[in-house]
């Protein structure tokens, strides 16, 4: 039996080695490349997906969504593709999931533009190809100078984008919540923004927003107020107090995780239940370059697993705690302060996609990296050099539902978005 799946591309070699999990869904294997919605109905013995992007099911079907927030239907042990394929069309194709992996015969699947293998464990022999985002960017928030107007921001530091590509930004300097609809000139201020301060309606230097789409609010890193407050129709309540709050993050089992940088360390609490201490799931024990220990953690992400993987920014790394352990191990970066491929300048935003590839914002170094777990050095996706597109302190990271890459371009007051190719 398999104990990975091998996905590969063509005409451009690109090939994807993707481990079997218990975790691993249909989603993390067609998605990337489909990038359409995905929805699936029980079909007797069979497990049956459709991928459809005007979603026109047959009738009388039991839909689910494979949201990108929700938890995803499983793959177990084997995979194939059935019917016509067609990536630029989204044609409808059903996947069968069976019982055994090791009985499926390789499969290739030729379409106008790409082939598509899913079958057992092989040796890659084509490195996967860096440049798959286009290196000159577009300005989709802000650029129009550090301001205070709703066309303008002041240094833009945590991102998060939703399902209609709507982005919410941490206007750090100006102390709001700015959401900038997609393909709109100017945004709409959604908390804060009634000057520095300590009421319930102003913030102080915000440093990370997340959605709750569950509760239809805002969750916001009240950075130098030291509090994590919610925002609901202009209704505000502090969840956590007394924390040097740094960044936020959550995971699909309805926890909320937030990084304290001067605690150096990350803590997890169930949503709706803030009356305790929270639990702590990174650090904890003091400032220090131990695999225990964290030196003001900044920006967080959690995994389908609940591992946090944390941007160390005082030691140049990134670090991965899996859940319920005592010590975390080295991702990214670890070799001291400097911009060779192994090494990060006071990483920021840091973001996983569906193939564990880690990417970095590689703050002192105006670059963005990607790692692969295990590997000695990352890939640089953007950097500084890129032709009339330069990065000035990146900071937030965030991808949207089609894979375009969004980096919070700090010090020049703007959202730049980088169009996958």
């Amino acid at each position: 039996m398999t104990n990975s799946f091998l996905i590969r591309f063509e005409p451009t070699g690109e090939s994807f080695d993707v481990p079997y999990q218990q975790q691993t869904t249909i989603r993390d294997l067609i998605e990337y490349v489909c990038k359409s919605a995905a929805t699936s109905n029980a079909n007797s013995d069979d497990y049956c997906l459709t991928i459809d992007n005007n979603k026109e099911l047959e009738n009388n079907q039991t839909v689910y969504e494979a949201r990108l927030n929700e938890p995803n239907r499983f793959v177990f042990l084997e995979i194939w593709l059935k019917d016509n394929f067609d990536f630029k069309q989204y044609a409808e194709t059903k996947v069968l999931l069976k019982q055994w992996m090791s009985t499926i015969p390789e499969t290739e699947m030729l379409t106008t533009r790409t082939t598509m293998k899913i079958g057992k464990k092989q040796k890659i022999t084509t490195e996967s190809k860096f440049n798959r985002w286009k290196q000159s960017a577009v300005t989709v928030v802000g650029g129009n100078g550090k301001g205070q107007e709703l066309n303008q921001l002041n240094h833009p530091f945590g991102i998060f984008i939703n399902k209609k590509n709507n982005i919410f930004i941490a206007d750090c300097w100006n102390h709001r919540i700015i959401e900038w609809k997609y393909d709109t000139k100017e945004g709409q201020i959604i908390a804060g923004g009634n000057g520095k301060g300590t009421r319930m309606d102003q913030l102080n230097h915000p440093t990370d927003v997340i959605v709750d789409q569950q509760s239809h609010s805002i969750i916001i890193a009240d950075h130098v107020n030291r509090r994590v407050i919610q925002w609901s129709n202009q209704k505000q309540q502090v969840l956590i107090e007394n924390i040097d709050c740094a960044r936020l993050a959550t995971d699909k089992h309805g926890y909320l995780y937030v990084s304290d940088y001067k605690k150096n360390e990350v803590r997890r609490w169930k949503m709706g239940e803030y009356n305790n201490e929270g639990i702590v799931v990174a650090g904890g024990n003091k400032q220090g370059n131990q695999l225990n220990q964290l030196n003001s953690p900044t920006f967080i992400f959690v995994d389908e697993d609940q591992s946090v993987y944390v941007s160390d920014y005082a030691n140049h790394r990134v670090m991965k705690w899996r859940k319920d352990t005592k010590e975390g191990r080295i991702v990214a970066g670890g070799n001291g302060q400097g911009r060779n491929r192994n090494q990060l300048h006071h990483p920021q935003g840091v973001t996983v996609d569906v193939f564990d590839r880690i990417y970095v914002a590689d703050f002192g170094n105006d670059r963005v990296m990607r790692w692969c777990e295990g590997k000695e050095e990352g890939e640089i996706v953007v950097d500084e050099n890129s032709k009339g597109n330069q990065l000035n302190y990146p900071r937030g990271l965030s991808f949207d539902n089609e894979g375009n890459l969004y980096v919070a371009d700090c010090d020049n007051n703007r959202i730049q978005k980088f169009e996958i190719i």
